[in-house]
């Protein structure tokens, strides 16, 4: 049992890195668009399709815990890119 645990632990942390990751895009690309930032809003664009293309698969087949820890990730990542996306733009968050 606690080697199941050992191997399941980094790839549930591995997931809510890359929840993170995602909703760090987003929430830059919505600043980048109430901003007009056009070349930074493509770029965010792109980095979120290419992020969710690989993401879809590995929570599709997660079980609740694995939806849990993506979505902590997330829910960090949105804080984070709106700070990130002012930062980058000059504004005030």
């Amino acid at each position: 049992m606690a080697d199941g645990v050992a191997q399941t632990h980094p790839s549930r942390w591995r997931l809510a890195g890359m929840g993170f990751l995602q909703v760090v895009f987003i929430a830059m690309n919505t600043v980048f668009i109430t901003q007009s930032a056009m070349l930074s809003n493509l770029l965010t664009a792109f980095a979120i399709s290419w992020i969710w293309s690989s993401n879809v698969k590995r929570i599709a087949i997660g079980d609740g815990v694995d939806r849990i820890f993506y979505a902590g990730g997330a829910a960090l990542g949105s804080v984070v890119g709106s700070l990130v996306g002012h930062l980058v733009t000059g504004g005030a968050p």
